[in-house]
Order: C-alpha cells, then structure tokens, then sequence
C-alpha cells in the first residue's frame, strides 16, 4: 500500500491531543487504513482505544487501557500496524505497546460506588432483603480463574470476549455478553472467572458489584418476592448491581412471567450503563422457546460460542491440570483420555480426577494399564456414545457432501454409496434399530438400510481401497 492510495471511506479520526499536527495526522491514516482492512466490527472490539504516544528513532509507541488489550493486539495485529506505519514513514522499524489508562473502569467517577451488602463484592440474590435466613451468597468456584482456564481455538474468541468484558465492563458491543456452548465446555469457568476480577479489591478503580445466579435461582427468586408481596425491593435489590450474570438462560423458556420481569431487569441495567452477562447452551437466535423481543435484545451485543473441544485443547486441559496437582501423568494416558472422552471437559477432568485418586490412595504410579482399569466403567458408556447425526456429519465431511444429501432422495451414486456407508456404520456403532436408522436417513424404509449394510459389506470384502475408507471412518468416530 504506497502512500498515496486512498484509505476509502474510513471514519474520521480526530487529531489526538499533545501531538504534534503532522504526527497526528499520520497516526489518524494509520487508524483509517488499519479500519479498512480488518472491518468495523473488529476496529471498534479490538482497536478503538489505542492512543499514540510518541516515536523516538525508529520505535512507535502505542498505548491501550489495559494489559490484556494490549497483548491481544501485540498478539494479532502488531505486523499490519507496523506494515501501514512503514508506508507512512519508512524510518519505522519497531512497535511498542505499552498500558496506560485512558479509559474510565470501574463505578462511575461521578457516581458514588454503591454499599457492599456482604464481605466481599459478590453477592447472591434474596428475595426479602436483609434477612440473614433469606441471604444466599451464589458460589464462585475458586478453581475457575482465568488462569485456569484452558485456552485452544475451539474457545479462544470466547475467551478474548470474557477477558475484554472482565477489564472493561458495559463497553460498547460487548453489552450484553452471550456465551454459548454445549455442557462441560466453559461457559460457567469464564461467568466465574469474570466475577473474580470484577470483585478483585486490587482491580483498577476499584471492585465493583456483580450478582451471579442460574436461570433457575432467578426465577425461585422472582416467584418468592410475588408470593412474599416483595417484588418492590427484588427489583431493587437486582438493578442496583454493577453486573448481572445469569447463567444456563435456556431454563427461561416457557417461564413467560419470568421472562418478562429478565426483560424489563436487562433494560433497566443496560440503559444505566451497567454490564449483562448470560450464558446459555445455544445462541440467542436458536432460543425458540423465549420471546422473541429478548432473543433480539440478548443478541445485540457480543455474542460468542464455545466449540466442541479438539484432540489438541484436550491434551493441553489434561496436561494443565496435572500439573496443577502435581502430578506425573505419562504422556500416553493423556493422549489415551484425549481419545477416548472428547465429549466436554468437565468428564475428562473427572476421568482424571478419579485417575489421581486411586494413584494418592494406593500409593501406585499412574498408567495406561492403570487407567483402563480404573475408568473401565466410563470408557464402556463412551465406546457406543457415537450418534447417527455425528456419523452423518462426518460422512458427509469425508465425501464432500452436504449433510442434507444423507436424507435427500438423489439416486447418483456419488450421493448414494456415501449414504449407504453411513447407514453401514450406523448399524455398526449405534445401538439403533433398522427402522430408527431407516427414519434418520430420510424416512426411508429398514429394507433399504439391510440392503445399504449388505452392499457396502460386500464392497469391503472386494476392494481394499473401499474398505479401508470405511475402517478410516469408523476409527474416527470412534476415537
């Protein structure tokens, strides 16, 4: 990109304050060009608040209003910054980035922080305050901290968002934060590991007020101020926190009154500037069950999924928490568990867990022989946990199909031996019935999946190639 090419339609930056005219003007093209070239969206969640502080020689300091921003950005996007500051001035070779408070974080400086109503800044929800018998402070596991968590690709964005909302809460685009995910994969590690930092007394500007509860403690609670005729101070008790976590939200569904009273709290909170943050097992707009104006209001803001995780996070998760135990794992029983539980973390860390147990209790090293034994049990429920639609998935990944072609009543054979080898490896790896097979594959009849299990049988015993696919394909969704 040379120096006279236009940067197109970028915003106007404004000149910062204390620089000099010429260098404010080149830092405001850098700004424009590096907009353009990774959008609006990613310029406003990740770029905004950068501010220049000066160059000395050849070296460009950069500051951003907190430690974790500052090596997302030195992590992600130093080489393009340093690449459009060359085009700008050719005397550039280095890029610092430093941390220096430029934006507000914390209670507002105008507003005086609010009275803690327990010891710490955490607290629970009651339906009657200030009655010690109705007080109850939700749990904060101490075990889940950002230091503990994990991080791989399957749940690296999700990460980032929970780590920005942590350190700048009620930022614009990341109110309300929406974490999504199967069970076992994160979402209630991240919720507390926000809360930890909120309520840090060593934070910058200060701890702040969060209330976390499920879904489903909101509601018990809401239904006891009705019935108790408090909802007066249940409503105030609740808007009065900085933050609000609610977790699991997928137990609101077909709770209208309850989801009524989540609306108008969500509203409140959010038009006073305060954060929202609400985890749930599918995205806002797959929430069918709640109304549609809190889907469309849960997904204005940041919305991230955590993904199934890879054999890779697998291994760095077991590998993370031995250590934390201090404990010798041999490198193959890891990558055995890796294999074996791919499900969610929460069963991998108690396969290892149970692993540890009875090496402290019997005074024996762990093993892989050990392990088979000792999960003999959970290794047997995974070995069959393979379902037709995974089989589907992964059929249709192998042979570039679309997974739609695996119930679809095309007759080519590029279509129709690959629906036949699922149908095979359906009878194979599921404890279904023909007729249930039969149903999953387009309704079709279980004379057609005896005859698709017949065919490729036949196939395997007269074409290596063919059968070794197959046996590829069964290894895979067996492992």
């Amino acid at each position: 990109m040379s120096n006279d090419e236009s940067p197109g339609p970028a915003p106007n930056h404004e000149p910062e304050r204390g620089l000099p005219e010429q260098l404010a003007a080149i830092w405001a093209r850098v700004r424009g060009r590096l907009q353009n070239e990774v959008g609006e969206v990613e310029y406003r969640t990740w770029l905004k608040h950068m501010t220049l502080v000066g160059i000395d020689g050849d070296e460009v300091t950069i500051a951003l209003p907190s430690r974790f921003l500052r090596d997302w950005v030195r992590g992600h996007y130093a080489d393009l910054i340093m690449l459009l500051w060359q085009t700008e001035m050719r005397v550039i070779r280095r890029a610092e980035f430093i941390v220096r408070s430029s934006v507000q974080i914390g209670p507002r400086a105008d507003v005086p922080p609010p009275e803690p109503v327990v010891a710490s800044r955490f607290v629970g929800l009651a339906a009657v305050p200030p009655r010690n018998e109705d007080r109850t402070e939700a749990p904060l596991d101490p075990r889940f901290s950002f230091e503990t968590f994990v991080v791989g690709k399957p749940n690296e964005f999700a990460y980032a968002c929970a780590r920005r909302v942590a350190e700048m809460p009620a930022s614009p685009g990341f109110n309300p934060l929406f974490l999504y995910g199967g069970v076992g994969l994160g979402k209630t590690h991240l919720m507390h590991a926000i809360a930890w930092e909120l309520t840090d007394a060593g934070r910058p500007g200060g701890p702040v007020t969060v209330a976390y509860m499920s879904a489903e403690r909101f509601m018990y609670r809401f239904i006891a101020a009705l019935r108790s005729k408090s909802t007066m101070e249940f409503k105030e008790q609740l808007r009065s926190v900085d933050v609000l976590m609610i977790d699991d939200l997928q137990f609101l569904i077909g709770k209208d009154t309850t989801q009524d009273e989540f609306f108008h709290t969500f509203n409140a909170l959010v038009d006073s500037g305060k954060q929202i943050v609400v985890s749930a097992d599918k995205s806002p707009s797959d929430l069918s069950g709640l109304e549609e104006r809190v889907r469309t209001r849960l997904g204005c803001g940041m919305v991230a999924d955590l993904h199934a995780t890879t054999y890779e996070l697998r291994i760095s998760i077991l590998e993370a928490k031995a250590a934390r135990a201090n404990v010798a794992v041999p490198p193959k029983v890891n990558e055995f568990l890796a294999h074996k539980i791919t499900s969610n973390v929460r069963e991998l860390e108690g396969a290892l867990n149970r692993l540890i147990a009875h090496a402290n209790l019997f005074g024996r090293a762990i093993t892989l022989d050990s392990a088979q034994e000792v999960l003999h049990d959970l290794l047997k429920a995974f070995d069959r946990r393979v379902t037709i639609e995974e089989i589907q998935k992964r059929v249709s990944e192998h042979y570039n199909l679309r997974i739609s072609d695996m119930s679809s009543a095309r007759r080519a054979r590029a279509v129709a031996r690959p629906r036949q080898v699922a149908m095979y490896l359906a009878k194979q790896l599921t404890s279904r019935s023909l007729p249930e097979i039969g149903r999953k594959f387009g309704n079709r009849d279980h004379t057609t999946v005896m005859h698709a299990v017949s065919r490729v049988s036949e196939l395997m015993a007269l074409d290596a190639t063919f059968a070794e696919d197959v046996e590829l394909l069964r290894r895979m969704l067996e492992s």
